[in-house]
């Protein structure tokens, strides 16, 4: 019976990732035929503030799905989310939100709440990687002293 679920599981994940895949260079098209346009538009070669905006916000939509993809590449090979690639994804996304906003609708608690995202966004990614690099000291010094880890990752000191 769990092997169904897996294989089921593994499944869906493959057609996500198969349709992300779609999606992703669909949308990297779209953007090659919409950059063309924008610049072949008289005066040709130049792009205005709102043409800019619109293709930078196109292009970094496409970084997101393209971490999106990776995290669920990541998840069919080691069979596990990896933080630090979802937090990147979002930190992304909100920088997205950010370059695209119009300042002269937002009021500033929209603007605090958008900080106060990124801010939360940034902690938690430098959080997940000084404790990824922490483990893997962990593991080095574990590995060299012959010391043997646990499946947990926490060195074992207690005496043989």
């Amino acid at each position: 019976m769990k092997d169904i679920f897996r294989a089921a599981d593994k499944a869906l994940v493959l057609s996500l990732l198969g349709m992300i895949f779609v999606a992703v260079a669909v949308a990297t098209i779209e953007l090659a035929v919409i950059l063309v346009q924008e610049l072949l538009k008289p005066p040709v070669m130049l792009l205005e503030l709102e043409e800019m905006l619109e293709v930078f916000g196109f292009f970094l939509m496409v970084l997101i799905g393209i971490e999106l993809m990776e995290t669920i590449k990541a998840y069919v090979l080691e069979e596990r989310v990896h933080a630090e690639v979802v937090f990147l994804a979002a930190m992304v996304a909100i920088s997205r939100k950010i370059i695209i906003l119009d300042y002269e609708k937002m009021t500033p608690g929209h603007l605090l709440g958008v900080a106060a995202i990124l801010i939360a966004l940034g902690a938690a990614y430098f959080l997940v990687r000084a404790a990824l690099a922490f483990c893997t000291v962990r593991k080095s010094e574990a590995g060299s002293s012959g010391i043997k880890m646990p499946s947990g990752g926490s060195a074992d000191h207690s005496s043989p």
